[in-house]
């Protein structure tokens, strides 16, 4: 499993005031001061009165390094402004007093940061590590299907929102979901937890997608009347791909229609759009749409956050427009050019964005089976594929 199969935002993308380590420049900056204004003070014949300045240095190391040496920074400060050949003024007692106190308080602010980014370091370590669990990275390869991802949360600092995806083999073939649950942030991650626990027991025993789409969709109408919130609801997208990887059965919950990419072509799928998740679609399950595959196609499946993403004048994001043109032999590489290319169309991504793409790689022809006379799908054969 690599990291470069499914992309999210993570410690690379944070910044210095977002719990990075401070920038170099920032580290300099003590002492680069204390060795500019010293050699001010030797090389200058008038009196060169920089005290004030000299006792900015100590708050300045405190912002990037620990107590003991914002101390030993505070104590050369204190020593430089009583050697007189260096004539770095004149300060009174007073004055000494003064900056001897901020060199105290910065020892004390250092002492003090420290511990906090310790405790913040392992605060996000354990909320990493627990979202992570709740939406694991996507594999480069399940069965016959190679998959990339890109993922980013609406939510500045989070890992996990309102969209969701999983892709898992089963008795039934590859499965896969993407979703987008109401809402977008933190406070939809409980409902993305239970949709992706639905779907991994789903995709093992429900023999059909409309089954699986079943259980998605009572997990939701059961967690709506618990908590008393009778509109909420999930858009999904499922697909089932063949065991030889030749087609691709599509079931669509409200959700944007994917597109297949075939050579320099994309083409959005009709794929009949049903009922969201959680308002009841057991009663009228939405309809598959079977779609053969060639070699070399690809799935691309985003969430609303990309398709809905506009550029100044309001115009929507033209995906199948830019897609053909964006794309690239390794699949990763397609997701990250796509998302730099929805930034600088739209200037910014205000939703929760998740974008897909599944190249399926079909087994020896000696084990295609036509997909008109393919049987409906059934459990495999223990240790089957």
């Amino acid at each position: 499993m690599s990291g470069a199969a499914s992309r999210r935002q993570d410690r690379e993308e944070r910044t210095w005031l977002r719990g990075a380590p401070p920038p170099r420049w920032l580290r300099l900056l003590p002492l680069v001061l204390l060795v500019g204004l010293t050699a001010a003070g030797l090389t200058t014949s008038r009196t060169f009165d920089v005290g004030f300045l000299l006792a900015a240095i100590p708050p300045l190391a405190a912002l990037s390094y620990g107590p003991a040496i914002t101390a030993l920074l505070g104590g050369i400060v204190l020593v430089l402004l009583e050697v007189p050949p260096i004539d770095l003024g004149r300060p009174g007692e007073i004055d000494l007093a003064t900056v001897a106190f901020i060199a105290l308080l910065s020892v004390a602010i250092a002492w003090v940061r420290e511990r906090r980014d310790a405790q913040l370091v392992s605060v996000r370590s354990i909320a990493e590590a627990v979202q992570f669990a709740v939406l694991p990275p996507l594999p480069e390869r399940v069965g016959p299907v190679r998959c990339a991802g890109l993922y980013r949360a609406a939510q500045s600092g989070t890992l996990v929102g309102g969209d969701l995806f999983e892709v898992r083999d089963g008795p039934y073939g590859v499965r896969a979901v993407v979703g987008d649950v109401q809402g977008h942030g933190l406070a939809a991650v409980g409902t993305v937890a239970a949709l992706l626990g639905a779907f991994r027991e789903a995709a093992l025993d429900q023999p059909h997608l409309a089954g699986v789409a079943g259980r998605l969709d009572r997990r939701l109408v059961v967690d709506a009347a618990e908590v008393g919130n009778a509109e909420l609801f999930a858009t999904a997208l499922l697909l089932e791909f063949t065991d030889d990887a030749r087609a691709v059965r599509i079931l669509s919950c409200g959700h944007p229609r994917p597109l297949l990419l075939r050579g320099r072509t994309a083409t959005e799928l009709r794929v009949p759009a049903g009922l969201p998740l959680g308002l009841g679609i057991a009663a009228d399950p939405p309809e598959e749409l079977t779609v053969p595959l060639e070699p070399g196609d690809r799935l691309f499946v985003v969430t609303d956050g990309v398709t809905e993403s506009r550029d100044g004048s309001g115009a929507f994001y033209p995906l199948a427009d830019r897609l053909p043109v964006l794309n690239e032999d390794d699949l990763a590489m397609t997701t990250d050019v796509v998302w730099k290319d929805l930034v600088h169309f739209a200037g910014s991504v205000q939703d929760d964005a998740t974008m897909l793409v599944f190249a399926p790689e079909a087994f020896s022809p000696e084990g295609f089976v036509p997909e008109a006379s393919a049987p409906e799908p059934g459990p495999r054969p223990p240790g089957g594929r």
